[in-house]
């Protein structure tokens, strides 16, 4: 979202913005690295999860 920000308040496009860290891919990047930790942590969680459910 800053990233976002500082694009609309300088007026100019986000791939100048993104040019400046050296990579331009890395919102993407950090966002499949987001979906992947989830889908692991629901993957790796959701059965001791389900069994503290039981309990309430």
């Amino acid at each position: 979202m800053i990233e976002w920000w500082v694009a609309i308040a300088t007026g100019e496009g986000a791939e100048a913005f993104l040019g400046t860290q050296g990579y331009v891919w890395d919102t993407q990047s950090d966002m499949g690295s987001a979906l992947f930790g989830a889908i692991v942590g629901m993957v790796c969680l959701s059965k001791l999860h389900d069994r503290q459910l039981e309990y309430i």
